[in-house]
């Protein structure tokens, strides 16, 4: 399809209306295989295990498998579902399913719908089939899914799909969802035995997450028409639109009525399929914006975000939009990114890191949040890798994206609470400095935060009022990395921290809330470089960062060095969330992915240049030399200096294709080499710093030829027409 006919069939498109069809409510989770389904479908005892399963962590036994299945089997044929499906998180950052029906033979010839506990606990996938990172090889292809509890079945279409992890014939993980599931329950462990310092009925600590899913919306005709947006996820070159961001006029504006469509059907789909979406709205770029739902468990919560990228790219489809989850498919605009909203809530239905109303509640409040400020100090770097991919590295530093350099920012009001609380003396506190330190610290942060509402958009890391922004993560990233990562450095951080009290409290003598004042206190000093409210592009910030020890780690494969470092593995093995080789499996995986993307981009951008853009400028050449040849003959020799503009224009085209021609034969050459290099951390190192660069380079030559040759010629759809189409 030319430019020309995906504009047209754009613009030829007839819209539709918004219709709101009654109260969401009435219809939230009906394909969910939930708790109302399972009172309807399932036996007492079955109901009762289930429970125990997903609050308690108990096995399920092979009996009341069948059970469930049976039930569930029958809840599903009841809403029309034809198959079931294991539905994981492979390695690849997607969603996985292969679905079979429940229809089957009798050995007596005659068919029924079957589904038993064998089905729904476990099945087999070709385990070599998906990224390993060298655990399984072709010849070692078996691989399994099991059925996880604690994550709700749903029927998509006509299928029933079971959250599962995925994992080698030998136990690894190979997905995302195991470890996370790993890395709940250590924080789970650690953090309710800190709790239950000031609250004895706490059984339970669940991690939540609240994720503000960002995406730009491009007509299908339009984004189908160019090689790179069908194939990188983003516009490889591109001059920027006379407009841009600058007005900022898009940002809460009026939601253009056919997105609004879209939008309605897409808050209706997930509604039934119980995920709370409850905000939409216009972000900063053109074309660009945002969903974010109620917050949930975190399990629950991923599951819920990699559902709702499925959903959206079909719904999309169906309304003639493609959606683009790339971190920066336009340059010159905001990239998207997926902010993580972390907290840890209770069984009694306290948010741990929420301030309360007296001065204990505060203690607790400040043990959670000193403890988070902890982990992310001493492991700033392993959380910086868990949002490292090579599409982020385009997003990452500018155009409202948090900086590489991990810090925290908490405001100026929290910044003085932990400044007086790291003046308090040590050891046993006076009967004054007890009064002191509640009534003058402890006490006031309710009050304070009432207008702590101050926000610091380049901060990787902040403290927004009950909760912590990761603002790093990336719009297509698997909300279960970061999280994984995150659970596990506060769960260690934790289990540190209880430690260090009680040896206070049985070795000193100290008295509760003195040893753990002790120990924050402490935490305060060694962890304050971690700690910046400042500007986070600022040169200024960098070289504090480098005086700090903050590491700076820019691209992707630096980042990931980190994952099979002593500390890490150190950590992941203690805190029994991944083993060394499954370390190693996922550092290989997403180098692998790093290589992929760019040989990827690589090739494009070499077909976009030798078969559309050299042609075009060519063809443009040519008219301007049949122009320069009529001139002559009017002209005679005059004609040089009538025709002067074509001149200087066919020389500037020329000098743009010869660069372009040499950038991209170079860049090839590159590639080619990096492609024999023996290993893989080589080979990303090399795409890195070898072949990355001259898609900069080509990108400008390409850029300023798209200003100078005439627009018929032009071959591909241009900004303005991408990001002012809706």
């Amino acid at each position: 399809m030319t430019r020309f006919e995906a504009l047209s069939q754009s613009r030829n498109r007839t819209y539709h209306t918004v219709v709101e069809e009654g109260r969401r409510s009435d219809v939230f989770g009906i394909h969910v295989f939930n708790e109302d389904k399972m009172l309807q479908f399932l036996t007492k005892e079955a109901l009762d295990k289930v429970k125990s399963a997903i609050f308690q962590g108990t096995k399920i036994d092979r009996k009341i498998a069948d059970q469930v299945a049976e039930g569930m089997k029958a809840w599903a044929l009841s809403m029309g579902a034809t198959h079931y499906t294991h539905w994981f998180q492979p390695l690849t950052g997607a969603t996985a399913e292969k679905h079979d029906a429940f229809f089957d033979i009798l050995p007596d010839g005659r068919a029924m719908e079957k589904f038993g506990g064998a089905q729904l606990v476990q099945q087999e996938p070709d385990a070599s089939s998906f990224p390993s990172g060298g655990i399984r090889n072709t010849f070692e292809a078996r691989g399994y899914t099991a059925w996880d509890p604690t994550s709700p079945a749903f029927i998509y279409k006509t299928t029933l799909c079971i959250p599962t992890i995925f994992v080698a014939y030998t136990g690894e993980a190979l997905d995302n969802k195991a470890p996370l599931l790993r890395a709940l329950h250590a924080i789970d462990e650690s953090a309710t035995a800190v709790a239950q310092y000031f609250d004895k009925n706490v059984r339970k600590v669940y991690a939540t997450l609240g994720w503000e899913q960002e995406y730009f919306l491009v007509d299908k005709a339009l984004a189908q028409s160019r090689p790179d947006l069908a194939m990188a996820g983003r516009t490889l070159v591109g001059s920027p639109a006379p407009k841009g961001q600058q007005l900022d006029d898009h940002y809460f504006g009026v939601i253009p009525n056919r997105v609004l469509v879209f939008m309605s059907e897409l808050e209706k789909e997930c509604t039934k399929l119980g995920i709370p979406v409850k905000t939409r709205h216009n972000e900063v770029a053109p074309n660009q914006f945002e969903l974010a739902p109620v917050h949930e468990e975190a399990n629950l919560s991923v599951d819920h975000n990699l559902l709702l990228m499925d959903v959206m790219e079909e719904i999309a489809d169906k309304h003639n939009f493609t959606v683009l989850f790339h971190e920066k498919p336009f340059a010159g605009v905001n990239g998207s990114g997926k902010h993580n909203n972390w907290s840890l809530a209770t069984d009694t239905g306290v948010n741990l890191l929420s301030p309360g109303s007296t001065p204990m509640k505060n203690l607790q409040f400040l043990t959670f949040f000193v403890n988070t400020i902890k982990a992310v100090d001493t492991y700033e770097e392993l959380l910086r890798s868990s949002i490292a991919s090579a599409s982020n590295d385009y997003r990452l530093g500018g155009n409202e994206a948090p900086p590489t350099i991990l810090s925290i920012f908490i405001g100026k009001q929290l910044t003085d609470v932990l400044d007086e609380l790291e003046g308090v003396s040590k050891g046993k506190l006076s009967p004054e400095e007890k009064t002191e330190l509640k009534l003058n610290v402890v006490g006031k942060i309710p009050e304070i935060l009432l207008d702590n509402t101050d926000r610091n958009r380049t901060s990787p890391f902040a403290f927004t009022g009950n909760k912590f922004e990761m603002r790093g993560v990336g719009a297509k990233t698997n909300c279960a990395k970061p999280m994984t990562i995150l659970n596990t450095i506060v769960a260690k951080q934790l289990v540190d921290f209880k430690k260090e009290v009680d040896a206070l409290i049985h070795k000193k003598n100290l008295k509760k809330d003195e040893a753990v004042f002790n120990v924050l206190r402490e935490y305060i000093k060694t962890s304050k470089r971690i700690r910046f409210d400042g500007d986070g592009y600022g040169r200024e910030w960098q070289e504090a960062a480098n005086r700090r020890k903050l590491r700076n780690n820019q691209t992707a494969p630096a980042a990931l060095q980190i994952l099979t470092d002593k500390t890490s593995v150190a950590l992941f093995d203690e805190m029994d969330v991944m083993s060394e080789v499954e370390l190693k499996a996922h550092q290989e995986v997403e180098l692998e992915a790093y290589v992929f993307h760019l040989q990827i981009e690589g090739r494009v951008l070499g077909e976009m240049v030798f078969n559309h853009i050299l042609p075009a400028a060519v063809r443009y050449q040519n008219q301007l030399l049949e122009n320069i040849r009529g001139l002559k003959e009017v002209y005679g020799a005059a004609h040089k200096k009538v025709a002067e503009p074509q001149l200087n224009l066919l020389e500037q085209i020329g000098e743009h294709m010869l660069a372009l021609k040499k950038l991209t034969t170079d860049m090839t050459e590159a590639r080619r080499r990096s492609n024999g290099l023996s290993t893989i951390n080589r080979k990303a190192q090399s795409y890195c710093n070898s072949v990355k660069p001259y898609f900069q380079q080509i990108r400008e030559h390409s850029d300023k030829l798209e200003k100078l040759i005439a627009d018929d010629l032009w071959p591909f759809v241009k900004y303005s027409e991408l990001l002012f189409t809706n």
